[in-house]
């Protein structure tokens, strides 16, 4: 059996756990998910008070609603889901800060992202400090990019892009048709290349 075969499993049991009651169950998924659901939810509102917050209101839903989590979605994308939707709900009612830290975007955990924004940052290997100085600020050019975009391109990129889901998986968390998925983060990627073509300019 693959070792996502057994992570799968182990989470369906983990669930069923919760669904009984289980706090122990409950810890370890909430312990497996905290440190993506945060980065995510930092992504897309700009603000790392406003993610620990909101983590902490995503979480405290899943344990309020668990009791009533069907399967008829993988519980990852039915958190997701959940952590998406508040992370909208808020941003439409405030303003984000623009002013984000690197350290911010990519403190220790975060496995969820793409190398493209993420492996540069990372311990795991040791390049030339120019390098390391020279991606930063890439990095911080697509945050800003990211920042400037409207919140639906923002989630659509977010999800596909960074956190790595399927089309599949970003259509099911966004409830949207996998063809709407395809058009937005078409659109989104053509909106944050021209947004930072003027910031290069």
């Amino acid at each position: 059996m693959t070792e996502a075969a057994n992570i799968s499993i182990d989470e369906s049991v983990l669930v069923q756990q919760c669904r009984c009651g289980d706090s122990a169950a409950m810890e370890r998924l909430i312990l497996r998910y905290q440190n993506r659901i945060y980065y995510v939810i930092l992504r897309m509102c700009g603000n790392a008070d406003d993610a620990a917050e909101l983590t902490q209101e995503v979480f405290v839903k899943v344990i309020e609603n668990v009791g009533g989590f069907e399967g008829r979605s993988r519980f990852y994308t039915w958190l997701f889901r959940i952590a998406v939707n508040l992370t909208l709900n808020h941003c439409s009612r405030n303003v984000r800060l623009a002013a984000r830290s690197l350290e911010a975007e990519y403190g220790p955990g975060d496995g969820g992202a793409r190398e493209a924004l993420g492996r540069v940052l990372s311990d795991q290997h040791c390049p030339d400090p120019a390098e390391v100085a020279a991606n930063r600020e890439l990095c911080s050019l697509v945050i800003c990019g990211l920042d400037r975009l409207d919140d639906k391109h923002r989630a659509v990129v977010v999800l596909r892009d960074i956190e790595g889901m399927s089309y599949a998986e970003v259509s099911e968390v966004l409830g949207l048709e996998l063809g709407t998925v395809k058009s937005r983060l078409s659109r989104a990627r053509s909106n944050l290349r021209e947004i930072l073509e003027s910031i290069l300019r």
